[in-house]
Formats: C-alpha cells, sequence, structure tokens
C-alpha cells in the first residue's frame, strides 16, 4: 500500500505528508495494543480515513480479528479502477484462514466521495457474509469511505 498514492498528495506539503504518516503509525500502534476492540471504533475510523480517504482508485482492504475483535492484521486484497474494485470471496477466505480469524472488517473506498453504498456494494457483502460463514469467521461491519465520511453497513442494519 506503500506505493500508492493519495489523490491531492502532490498539493501537501512535505511537513503535512510526515505529519500524517506518523498518525497513522500511531493509531495503528494504539489499535495493536492489548485490550483495544477495533470494530466500530473511533480511532479505527480516523484510521480508515486517513489511509483511505484520498486514494484515487477503489481499493478492498480487510481487517483480520481475534476473538476479542483485536487487530491480527490489515492488507489491501483488491485494488480497481476510478468506480470499482472487483472482490473475489474465495480469496477473502483464504487470507481469513490464514491469518486465523475470528472476525473480519471490510473496508473500500470511493474516490468520488459518496459514501452511500451501490447495489454491487450490498450484493458482495451479502456474498462476502455467506462465504465466511461457512468457516465461523463474522463480519461485524463493512465500511465505506468517501473522503472524510464514513458509511457503516452496521450500523444502517446491511448486515
Amino acid at each position: 500500500m506503500e506505493k500508492q498514492q493519495a489523490l491531492f498528495t502532490p498539493e501537501l506539503p512535505l511537513t503535512s505528508l510526515r505529519t500524517i504518516k506518523r498518525a497513522l503509525s500511531l493509531l495503528e500502534y494504539h489499535l495493536r495494543e492489548p485490550g483495544v476492540a477495533f470494530t466500530s471504533t473511533q480511532v479505527a475510523r480516523d484510521w480508515l480515513r486517513l489511509k483511505m480517504g484520498t486514494l484515487e482508485r477503489e481499493e478492498f482492504v480487510v481487517l483480520y480479528l481475534n476473538n476479542q475483535n483485536q487487530l491480527l492484521a490489515h492488507e489491501t486484497l483488491f485494488t480497481g479502477t476510478l468506480s470499482h474494485t472487483e472482490v473475489h470471496p474465495r480469496e477473502v477466505v483464504k487470507r481469513a484462514l490464514y491469518f486465523n480469524a475470528a472476525a473480519v472488517i471490510f473496508a473500500h473506498n470511493h474516490p468520488s466521495g459518496e459514501v452511500n453504498p451501490s447495489q454491487a456494494d450490498k450484493a458482495i457483502t451479502q456474498r462476502l457474509v455467506q462465504a465466511l460463514r461457512l468457516v465461523e469467521i463474522r463480519v461485524p461491519d463493512h465500511l465505506i469511505v468517501g473522503g472524510r465520511q464514513i458509511f457503516s453497513f452496521a450500523e444502517h442494519g446491511l448486515l
């Protein structure tokens, strides 16, 4: 993910870029501390907003959690175009099992800034939930990041 450039990166001064990178590091460190749960916390949202809010292409990120909803790992599984990312449930299940995750949170960005989920977003989320349910992995949330806004599937009753 380091090689991905943010949409407005050239306009930000070097000191601002360093500050953002440091903030991401601090938030990630905080999320890995014992006892810090990752599900739908403000810290998690801030981390995702900084990490994904200005990307120029859609990315699909998976956060792998243990039984206490603590972060085990995270990765960008799929990168797409300006308006679409193809997500493969088989790959998501395979990676979740690799990390021995008890739960996963999905996050993807909408470079347009529009955070409302499309029908395709809703459909793939349901396919992923069904596939992961077969191997007893929970999906507490799917978050869509659009600029500074975040849409939560869980908070809107879509999970």
